[in-house]
């Protein structure tokens, strides 16, 4: 059964592939802007790589780059077919490359909608990568002095300037880190004494926070160290008053920004799916509309196209069988090989 036949007078087809000229190139200069938001989605995720634990989130970038390239020379050779579908004597000689174009751009039409899909639910992956990533950072906070964590601590300051956040869930992360280096410490102090003698790792832990954690537009001073001891600090409560450091964790700062920017993405690469989905469709009826010329005398008579000759189960089994066949003589080739 012949899926959503058309009929298509000269009038008709010459229309068709004109629009279809025009709309290849709108999806050219769409899959440019694909590929431009693939390299700059990665941009932003290596940027912050040293607060992430993997890179299973860059999946989402690198399909969209490839895509985005695919979809330029998909584009470029659907554009050629609408000028020689203008005249009926030259659009044969694609008849060869068809087959091989269908099954290239069906499979990267699909992986671009996987992106928008992968776009959409790489939360969770992300937000585990971040929870990782920024523990260690704010464990490796101190070592300014070792090789590879140099700027560790530059790294996670500016983040917490940038996103206006503290730690990795919330403020108090810090509190169960030695963020201060030895160096920096003053070991004949009675205080510092105590407080390494009191930890069983011999850590110097207090209720304290770096400075990038103080928030500007609070109206009192920055309070950033003894923050549970409300007698070190004149007029102050930590359980009632609003603390003048950042209250949100980094964690959900990164998490909300990143999916905000994949998620505006993933509409943005919709449109352009649908967009593509519209140039394969139409190629596909001027396709079979001109194939119906073949041997005419008049190229100006009416001709018919459809998008499948048979049903869509038919379809696939026309295509599926032969690899299964060929699977099959694979294994019993192995298996006689063996025997």
């Amino acid at each position: 059964m012949v899926l959503m036949k058309m009929k298509f007078p000269f009038e008709k087809r010459v229309k068709l592939a004109q629009g279809l000229w025009l709309l290849s190139w709108m999806a050219t200069l769409a899959g440019a802007f694909t590929f431009t938001l693939g390299c700059f989605l990665k941009t932003e995720l290596r940027r912050r790589a040293e607060v992430m634990d993997n890179t299973e989130i860059h999946a989402v970038p690198n399909t969209l780059m490839i895509v985005g390239l695919a979809s330029l020379g998909i584009n470029y050779f659907a554009g050629r077919m609408c000028q020689d579908a203008l005249d009926a004597g030259r659009f044969p000689r694609w008849k060869t490359f068809m087959q091989p174009y269908w099954g290239v751009s069906l499979l990267f039409t699909l992986l671009m909608l996987m992106a928008v899909i992968m776009s959409y639910a790489m939360k969770g992956n992300l937000e585990s990568s971040l929870k990782i990533g920024l523990k260690n950072g704010i464990r490796f906070y101190k070592d300014t002095d070792t090789p590879g964590r140099c700027f560790q601590k530059q790294t996670i300051d500016r983040l917490q300037m940038e996103f206006r956040c503290c730690g990795n869930t919330d403020f108090k992360d810090w509190f169960e880190v030695q963020w201060i280096s030895n160096r920096y410490l003053d070991f004949s102090s009675k205080e510092v004494k105590d407080r390494v003698k009191s930890n069983v790792d011999g850590r110097y832990l207090f209720d304290g926070v770096p400075f990038s954690c103080c928030n500007p537009s609070s109206p009192r001073p920055c309070i950033q160290d003894r923050l549970t001891n409300n007698s070190a600090h004149y007029s102050y409560e930590h359980q009632t008053e609003e603390l003048n450091i950042y209250i949100r964790g980094c964690r959900e700062a990164l998490v909300n920004y990143y999916m905000g920017l994949m998620n505006t993405i993933g509409a943005g690469v919709l449109s352009v799916f649908l967009l593509q989905s519209s140039v394969l469709v139409s190629l596909r009826y001027l396709q079979t509309t001109m194939e119906a010329l073949a041997g005419q005398e008049n190229t100006e008579i009416e001709t018919e196209g459809y998008l499948l000759e048979k049903g869509v189960k038919e379809t696939i089994m026309e295509y599926v069988t032969p690899v299964l066949v060929f699977l099959q003589l694979n294994q019993v080739g192995s298996e006689n090989t063996e025997a």
